[in-house]
């Protein structure tokens, strides 16, 4: 369910839109938000909006460059790439300065160390929810179906926040912050519209607290988006038997995650390190290769962790080993 920065700019305007045409007509209303569509990608500075708005537009332009142009570009448009980026990100906190998608992105960049960056966000968190929960109280529409989706959205960027936060504290080894903050913002957000139980299944493999998963895993059953668990679920349980030195367990369950994505055994053998998604966890298809490959990335802080002679970690370097043991999903067997 991750964010997607371009669905969230339409349904800024479209609400501002809708309000425009409040007390109208009903035919005349009715005729002119059929056109709302061809205007947002046709003339999209001819629909009401605000400075805020307009921010959120440049955001939603600089994900585009830094997260899904920048990962797949050669040096000399690498550099082009995030030069367009961060000039779009400066000139979202010039128009509306608590842009706050803007100012996290910017500041991944500004952030010296991962440590850093974690700090930067820890102590800003505050004035960031101050500022969305204020936005959200403003709220105010007839329509109790816009308000709520009004009130949502202002609070987004505050889930951003805390979604970045809990990743960078699994990264810096501050697994129980990670799991607090997971929980603080499932508590906001029971949907979890920023997936961070995927953040917080890392958080209890690196801990070692299997029990905790296991009730972590029942409490969240109704978010799954199928009858299976999601890679990096799937990850952490391979880890975690593969830490107890269950090797029957952790190979039954890696053959569940072949099973479970399709071409998984080419993404467990490569095992590549993408760049995190700035704006938030990049947006893939559920239960697709790319989210497989994805999780991996994510689940490197796994997957390294022991050095092995292969230059690998030693669970990385188990699944490798073992990956072919286990059939491809489709596979005849």
């Amino acid at each position: 369910m991750a964010f997607d920065p371009h669905t969230e700019d339409y349904q800024r305007l479209g609400l501002r839109f809708a309000r425009s045409i409040d007390g109208q007509d009903p035919v005349a209303a009715t005729r002119a938000f059929a056109n709302f569509g061809r205007r947002f990608s046709q003339s999209r500075d001819s629909l009401p909006q605000s400075d805020a708005d307009r921010a959120f537009h440049l955001v939603a332009e600089a994900t585009t460059l830094i997260d899904y142009e920048l990962p797949f570009a050669d040096d000399a448009r690498a550099e082009e790439l995030i030069g367009q980026g961060h000039k779009l990100l400066d000139e979202a906190i010039a128009l509306d300065p608590h842009c706050y998608d803007a100012v996290r992105m910017k500041s991944a960049a500004e952030c010296t160390s991962f440590e850093s960056y974690y700090e930067f966000l820890s102590t800003e968190a505050e004035v960031v929810r101050a500022n969305c929960e204020e936005a959200r109280l403003r709220v105010s529409d007839e329509s109790p179906e816009r308000a709520s989706l009004e009130a949502d959205i202002a609070m987004r960027p505050y889930y951003r926040w805390l979604a970045t936060q809990a990743g960078k504290a699994v990264i810096c080894g501050r697994n129980r912050e990670a799991l607090r903050i997971g929980e603080k913002l499932l508590e906001l957000d029971p949907h979890d519209e920023a997936d961070v139980r995927f953040t917080c299944a890392l958080a209890y493999a690196k801990l070692e607290d299997e029990a905790g998963l296991d009730r972590f895993a029942a409490r969240t059953r109704p978010l799954l988006r199928g009858a299976t668990d999601d890679a990096w679920m799937q990850l952490s349980r391979v880890a975690l038997a593969h830490k107890r030195h269950d090797m029957a367990e952790a190979s039954r369950l890696l053959r569940r995650l072949v099973e479970t994505y399709p071409h998984a055994p080419a993404a467990l053998t490569a095992q590549k390190e993408l760049p995190d998604g700035v704006f938030a966890r990049l947006a893939v298809a559920p239960f697709s290769e790319d989210e497989l490959i994805l999780a991996i990335s994510e689940g490197t802080v796994l997957l390294q962790e022991g050095r092995d002679d292969a230059g690998r970690g030693v669970l990385g370097s188990w699944i490798v080993r073992n990956t072919g043991l286990a059939p491809q999903a489709g596979d005849a067997r």
